[in-house]
């Protein structure tokens, strides 16, 4: 019997010590083999030549050609798993975003050489950031997606299920992991302003989140910002969890209003899109509309079960467009979509619903 081939990782970093840092600690791990490193990308570029490797990590920051640079040359003439490797800052964060739209599937910080107990949860990290990019759908965008694979249930709880219209303004609820950032910016940048508002959770750092709103605000009709405790929820807004705190909303005197938590993280997730969505289910019942986006792990699915449950319309991104269709498919497992819908045709049943 044939055993599972290593994942084959080449590191490109002008640092010797980050490169000694990242080749130990993925080497570390049985399924994966570093197949060389490179100090900058001109090396990197004649490795993947020579080496033929599954997934690359990638600095942001590097002498001769920047990685932003090499990224774009990359995608455009071998496409191939990547995850960057970005300090996280502001300007790692602005960045790395800007990377995830080229193609890159996911990112991590600077690993630190100084805390044993950091490096210990840092390599937890890196290595299954790796294995997720290896195991990906590459080439996976909103430009390149399945036929319409809607699935709606029979047609009675369809009308039970249709957004109360005695209340004026609605509550779309969106949770989403790897892939997510350029999912959500899809989606929002298909939306028009209306009555209804959104509440975002999104796996991501602290230092990213308000980057990634303000990336999305500037490209959106909407008004996209990073949700502050106590916050009304208006309509033609958009509220995204900040990358260190619990998102919930609640309900007083027929108003919305954002509530951050700055408890443990939930099934390991912090913020978590299970605790979003049950207080979205609480508080807006038959009156929200529940989306599960590309992601790693099962975090939303049964929140999204609870918001069906609770009369909500809810959606689960389909397994062709999804970058890593985990958390969307631990949704369709537990039969708690209403419709599977690949991430182009979402904005239009978006539309559909609430009219």
């Amino acid at each position: 019997m044939t055993s599972k081939r290593n994942i084959r990782v080449l590191i490109v970093d002008d640092s010797a010590v980050i490169r000694k840092i990242l080749s130990e600690v993925l080497s570390s791990d049985d399924e994966i083999e570093v197949v060389g490193t490179a100090m900058d990308p001109y090396i990197a570029r004649e490795k993947i030549k020579l080496l033929n490797p599954d997934v690359l990590t990638l600095d942001v920051e590097m002498p001769k050609m920047n990685g932003i640079s090499f990224l774009k040359n990359l995608m455009r003439l071998r496409p191939m798993p990547v995850v960057m490797v970005s300090s996280l800052t502001q300007k790692g964060a602005d960045i790395a975003l800007e990377a995830l739209g080229l193609g890159a599937i996911d990112y991590v910080g600077k690993p630190d050489a100084t805390s044993k107990n950091n490096l210990s949860d840092y390599a937890e990290e890196i290595i299954n950031k790796v294995k997720i990019a290896a195991s990906t759908n590459q080439g996976t965008s909103s430009g390149i997606l399945a036929a319409d694979n809607t699935k709606p249930v029979d047609k009675g709880l369809i009308s039970k299920n249709s957004l109360n219209k005695s209340c004026t303004q609605e509550i779309i609820a969106i949770g989403a992991s790897t892939g997510g950032t350029e999912a959500i910016k899809d989606i929002l940048c298909e939306m028009k302003p209306g009555s209804y508002s959104m509440v975002i959770v999104q796996h991501i750092p602290k230092a990213f989140s308000k980057a990634f709103a303000d990336r999305v605000n500037n490209i959106s009709a909407l008004e996209v910002v990073e949700a502050e405790d106590k916050q009304k929820v208006l309509p033609g807004h958009v509220y995204v969890a900040p990358g260190d705190k619990h998102l919930k909303i609640h309900k007083k005197n027929n108003s919305y209003f954002c509530q951050l938590e700055d408890s443990e993280p939930y099934n390991r997730h912090k913020p978590s899109v299970d605790l979003l969505f049950e207080s979205v289910s609480k508080s807006a019942g038959n009156n929200a509309i529940g989306i599960l986006l590309t992601g790693m792990g099962a975090d939303g699915a049964r929140g999204l079960k609870e918001m069906q449950n609770s009369g909500a319309v809810t959606i689960a991104q389909d397994e062709q467009s999804s970058i890593v269709w985990g958390m969307p498919g631990e949704a369709v497992k537990l039969q708690a979509a209403n419709y599977i819908l690949p991430l182009d045709k979402i904005p239009n049943k978006l539309t559909t619903l609430m009219k």
